[in-house]
């Protein structure tokens, strides 16, 4: 008799043990407010690869970039004297139709969903440039909403490059890391760019 109690002692301890280590197995993994279910969820398996949250989150804003930028050249071809201001403009023109056809492609073949205007944000952006009182105060709005647009996307489109598993993804990193660093470049030649302003966060 003392054996069987012993050995039913045995049998309850190792059943509790189980099932304690076993809990948090169950019950963690089936809530949404953890990391990896958060991970798991956002992530979907493709031909070109995983594609995450992080990557769709860079096409999304890839065409939004577009959508303001495009219409923030056509102004400074229709108001800018300044022949490097226009200069510029012609370099948005050209480098934002290509990735706009670009990042639309990526996105039909993704099954990722895009938006057709400027987020609350980038309308902003143009009725502050439509604000501007004359000329010069337009060349300086302009350039400097523009160069501290395309400096804040720039690291972001890094990290993007760097861990993405989606050779799409990878691709349109590549090709929008180019477009972006050749606008930062011909907007800080109109010499209108407040680099304190920039580094301070005032713009």
């Amino acid at each position: 008799m003392p054996r069987f109690n012993h050995s039913a002692l045995v049998i309850a301890a190792l059943t509790t043990t189980i099932a304690a280590l076993s809990f948090p197995v169950w019950s963690y993994n089936d809530r949404s407010g953890t990391g990896v279910a958060n991970v798991a969820a956002s992530t979907v398996n493709t031909q070109w690869g995983p594609l995450t949250a992080n990557d769709r989150d860079l096409i999304v804003r890839v065409r939004l970039a577009g959508l303001w930028e495009l219409p923030a050249a056509e102004k400074a071809m229709a108001r800018s004297k300044s022949a490097a201001v226009r200069d510029a403009a012609d370099h948005l023109l050209t480098g934002h139709s290509d990735l706009d056809e670009r990042v639309r492609n990526v996105a039909s073949q993704l099954g990722v969903e895009l938006p057709n205007q400027p987020n609350e944000q980038q309308q902003g952006f143009l009725a502050q440039m439509d604000a501007a009182q004359d000329g010069e105060a337009f060349d300086r709005t302009w350039a400097n909403l523009l160069r501290s647009a395309h400096g804040k996307i720039f690291p972001v489109i890094g990290v993007i490059r760097n861990n993405t598993r989606n050779t799409l993804v990878r691709q349109l990193a590549s090709d929008t890391n180019q477009t972006v660093l050749d606008h930062i470049t011909m907007l800080e030649k109109t010499g209108q760019v407040d680099f304190d302003g920039i580094a301070n966060g005032t713009i």
